[in-house]
C-alpha cells in the first residue's frame, strides 16, 4: 500500500483532529487521525501465558555532543531514560536493556551500557521489575591483537556486572568473536567458559546478518542451517546453563522449527519483529516468549492484546496486534540496523522525550519520507498515545523540514 492510499484509509468514528500530510512535491492531503485507543489505558499485573522482554531505548539530552569531546555518558537524560522504563515496567513488562535497540555497538560503548545497567537494577528493585542486560565484548581494544581467552575474559566482566545487579545475563552475539573465529570450536569454548563462571542462567542470543551484516558466519558458519545445527548442539550440551535463546533472524519458518528442536525447558524468546503475532500465539506444538525491540513502540497494544491472550480471547488478541505489523514491518525495513531511528521518532511523538535526537546523530539513519510514513502507520494502528501531542510535534517536524503547507505556500 502507497502512502497515498494509507493516508486516504478512513476509519469509522475518526474524530476532527487532522493534519496536512505531503505526498509529494506541492501535493498535500487533509489526513483525519483516528480517534485515541483505549488500550493506552490499561493497568495489569504481568502476562501469564508468556515471558516477554521489551528491549528499551536510550534517550540523549537535547544537547548531545557525543561526537566532539563530552562523554557519552554525559550525553544521555538518564532522568527521561529511567522514566521510560518506569512506563515499560507499569506495564508488566519485563525490561532488557543495554542492547541492540539501546545502540549497543551504534553508539552505547560498554562505559555508558554498565552505567545503564546499574541504573535500570535499581530502579528494577524499587518496583519489582524482571531485567535482563546485553553481555558482549565491546571494551576489547581491537585496535590491538587478542585471542579467545581475551573475548572469554570481556564476556565475564559484563556477565558478573549483570549478576551483580540482578538480570539476567544476555549473551549477543560478540562482533569481536565472529572476527577471528575459525570454527565452531572456537565459539564452544569461549561460551562454555562463560557458563561455568556464572551463578545464573543465561539467555543466548542469536543475531542476523540483517541487523548487524559483521555477524554473517556467526556459530562457525555462514550457512543458516549449518550455524543452526552448531547452535543447537552447544544448547543440548549446556542445558542445564541456558533458560533461553533469542533469535533474531526475521525468518518466521526457521524460527517456529528451532523452537520445536529445543530441548526441555529451554524457552524461544522471538526477536522476530515482522511476525511476532503468530509467533508468540504460537500452534499446537509450542509458542515463543518475546523479547523484542518493537514492543518499546507499541508496549500499550502489545500488553492488551496479551491479555486477551492470556483469557484464551485468540480473536481480540489479533484484533489488537495485527494492526501493528505494518507499523513494526516500515520501522524495521532494509536497512534494518536503522530501526532504532523509528523507535525513537515514535517515543518523541507520544511525549517519552523532549527531542528527536540520538547518540551520533542517527535519528539521520531514515528519510523523512519514512518518517512520514511511520507517523500516519503508528495512528492507524493505535500506537498514538496522546494524538493531540503526536499531531504537535509532527506538524513542527515537517515545518522544520521546509514540508508544512503554510511554508510551503
Amino acid at each position: 500500500m502507497t502512502l497515498s492510499e494509507l493516508v486516504l484509509k478512513q476509519f469509522e468514528g475518526s474524530n476532527s483532529l487532522n493534519i496536512e500530510i505531503p505526498l509529494g512535491e506541492d501535493n498535500y492531503v487533509n489526513y483525519v487521525m483516528h480517534p485515541r485507543s483505549p488500550v493506552h489505558d490499561f493497568n495489569g499485573p504481568s502476562p501469564k501465558s508468556r515471558k516477554v522482554f521489551v528491549a528499551t531505548h536510550v534517550i540523549t539530552k537535547v544537547f548531545d555532543y557525543s561526537k566532539s569531546n563530552v562523554k557519552v555518558v554525559d550525553a544521555i537524560d538518564w532522568d527521561a531514560t529511567m522514566d521510560f522504563r518506569k512506563h515499560i515496567f507499569a506495564l508488566g513488562f519485563g525490561v532488557a536493556d543495554s542492547m541492540d535497540t539501546a545502540q549497543r555497538g551504534t553508539g552505547l560503548n560498554w562505559i555508558v551500557a554498565k552505567e545503564l545497567i546499574y541504573r535500570t537494577g535499581e530502579l528494577a528493585k524499587e518496583v519489582n521489575g524482571e531485567i535482563a542486560f546485553g553481555v558482549n565484548t565491546d571494551q576489547v581494544d581491537t585496535k590491538h591483537n587478542y585471542d579467545l581467552d581475551d573475548l572469554y575474559k570481556a564476556y565475564m566482566e559484563q556477565a558478573l556486572w549483570v549478576e551483580k545487579n540482578g538480570g539476567i545475563p544476555v549473551l549477543m552475539a560478540s562482533r569481536e568473536l565472529a572476527k577471528i573465529a575459525k570454527s565452531f570450536g572456537d565459539y564452544e569454548y569461549v561460551y562454555a567458559r562463560v557458563f561455568s563462571g556464572l551463578k545464573s542462567k543465561v539467555i543466548l542470543h542469536w543475531l542476523g546478518a540483517a541487523f548487524d551484516p559483521l555477524l554473517e558466519n556467526y556459530w562457525g558458519s555462514d550457512n543458516i542451517d549449518s550455524a543452526q545445527i552448531n547452535l543447537l548442539s552447544l544448547m543440548n550440551k549446556y542445558v542445564d546453563e541456558i533458560q533461553g535463546v533469542k533469535i533474531s533472524l526475521l525468518d518466521a519458518d526457521r524460527e517456529i522449527l528451532f523452537r520445536r528442536a529445543l530441548p526441555e525447558p529451554i524457552r524461544m524468546y522471538s526477536g522476530d519483529d515482522f511476525n511476532y503475532v503468530a509467533l508468540v500465539e504460537g500452534d499446537e506444538v509450542g509458542y515463543s516468549n518475546a523479547l523484542l525491540g518493537i514492543f518499546d513502540g507499541i508496549a500499550a497494544p502489545a500488553r492488551a492484546a496479551l491479555e486477551a491472550l492470556d483469557h484464551g480471547d485468540i480473536q481480540s488478541y489479533r484484533q489488537i496486534l495485527e494492526p501493528t505489523l505494518p507499523l513494526s514491518r516500515h520501522i524495521f525495513c532494509a536497512p534494518t540496523s536503522s530501526y532504532k531511528t523509528g523507535l525513537v521518532f515514535l517515543a518523541w511523538l507520544n511525549g517519552h522525550q523532549k527531542a528527536f535526537r540520538m547518540l551520533e546523530g542517527m535519528e539521520s539513519s531514515r528519510s523523512i519520507e519514512h518518517l512520514i510514513e511511520l507517523f500516519v502507520l503508528a495512528d492507524q494502528c493505535g500506537a498514538l498515545s496522546k494524538p493531540e501531542l503526536a499531531v504537535l510535534r509532527m506538524q513542527n517536524f515537517l515545518t522544520v523540514n521546509g514540508l508544512s503547507k503554510s511554508v510551503c505556500q
